[in-house]
């Protein structure tokens, strides 16, 4: 008797990412089915940000817990942080965001500006 769903049922998977600001994130938790679901729940609790994209959560899922993710990925996770930061902002004003964002975004801020 097999354990594996049938191959037309999507296999549902999460990945957690733990992000510092000046280091790279690190993937914290991975799992599918049940796991999956447990970790978009206990995020979802705790009012951390849940991004949905299936091919990057096929990506992520190849590296080890504890790892910091690789490389080829920095864009696609930029891309992520970014939704993030946009939709913290949107959510309330900066009175909301985590005061180490607002120390990242000052520091691109006056690192950058004319």
């Amino acid at each position: 008797m097999s354990t594996q769903p049938p191959e037309n049922i999507p296999q549902k998977k999460a990945v957690a990412l733990q992000y510092e600001g000046f280091s790279t994130p690190r993937v914290t938790a991975k799992g599918e089915h049940l796991l999956a679901d447990e970790i978009v729940r206990l995020a979802r609790e705790n009012d951390i940000p849940v991004y949905e994209d299936k091919g990057l959560v096929q990506a992520l899922a190849q590296v080890d817990i504890g790892d910091e993710i690789p490389e080829l990925l920095y864009m696609a996770i930029a891309e992520v942080i970014a939704f993030i930061y946009q939709l913290e902002r949107s959510q309330g004003g900066t009175e909301h965001i985590r005061k180490d964002v607002l120390t990242r975004r000052d520091m691109l801020k006056n690192k950058y500006s004319p």
